[in-house]
């Protein structure tokens, strides 16, 4: 499988005051920091290699997880340094980490789809990047992305349309190539580089069924934990879930 970066540099207002003494990957949900659901989630999926872009208090992520031995992953760091990134600088200067080829995951997602199959489209169609679908029609997001016949028509996630029923899932996988002519030190968005690519007919696309989680929001937390909430046994065997809100 090839190695996977997760975006985790970011200082996640929008959940203060939770994240103004913890970074978000080590927000909890049902009882462990959500990155370790996360990382667990990779290892089922058959990743071994994962590169973790920090920024924001990436230091407490560090002290969790260090090199990945409790999660038989082998784990390394990009730090985006005393200036932060963005999601796309921050990838940018992880890529002599990551080879040729790599999956892109964002830090609050939690995806479970099936990640070998996203692989193997991406080797068959041979563009420099692909990016997982989900027809979407503004359920759990707003959509934002034109696809017809197969192809991703158009990916923009500030100028939105009524004819967009689709949105980025959050998997991408990309070859390092697409960031030539990048500066190793540039602060941009990661989805202006896909906006880019998609623009310029080098991005394949991979449809997914499921739905996605996250933990950017406080209802995204609600609906993850309730997904992630482990099984107790009632009094008469059967399982429940242990509803952090009872």
């Amino acid at each position: 499988m090839l190695p996977i970066a997760i975006l985790a540099g970011g200082l996640a207002t929008r959940l203060r005051p939770i994240t103004e003494k913890i970074p978000k990957a080590l927000v909890g949900i049902a009882g462990k920091p959500f990155i370790v659901h996360q990382l667990d989630l990779l290892k089922r999926q058959g990743i071994e290699h994962v590169v973790l872009c920090v920024g924001y208090l990436g230091e407490m992520i560090h002290d969790l997880v260090g090199k990945g031995d409790r999660f038989d992953l082998q784990i390394e760091y990009s730090y985006d340094g005393p200036v932060l990134l963005g999601t796309g600088g921050s990838l940018k200067k992880a890529l002599p980490l990551l080879g040729d080829s790599f999956f892109v995951l964002y830090g609050d997602s939690y995806l479970d789809c099936d990640y070998k199959k996203v692989q193997a489209a991406f080797e068959m169609n041979g563009k420099p990047a692909l990016m997982t679908i989900l027809r979407n029609e503004d359920r759990w997001d707003k959509s934002n992305i034109l696809y017809q016949d197969g192809r991703i028509m158009k990916y923009d996630k500030k100028h939105l349309t009524p004819h967009m029923k689709y949105i980025d899932y959050g998997l991408s996988v990309l070859s390092k190539d697409i960031f030539t002519g990048i500066d190793k030190e540039s602060v941009f968005d990661l989805a202006e580089l896909y906006k880019d690519v998609v623009d310029t007919g080098r991005m394949a696309s991979y449809e997914v069924s499921e739905r996605f989680y996250e933990i950017g929001s406080r209802q995204g937390i609600k609906e993850i934990s309730r997904l992630l909430e482990p099984k107790i046994m009632n009094m008469d065997g059967h399982q429940r879930e242990e509803r952090q809100d009872e």
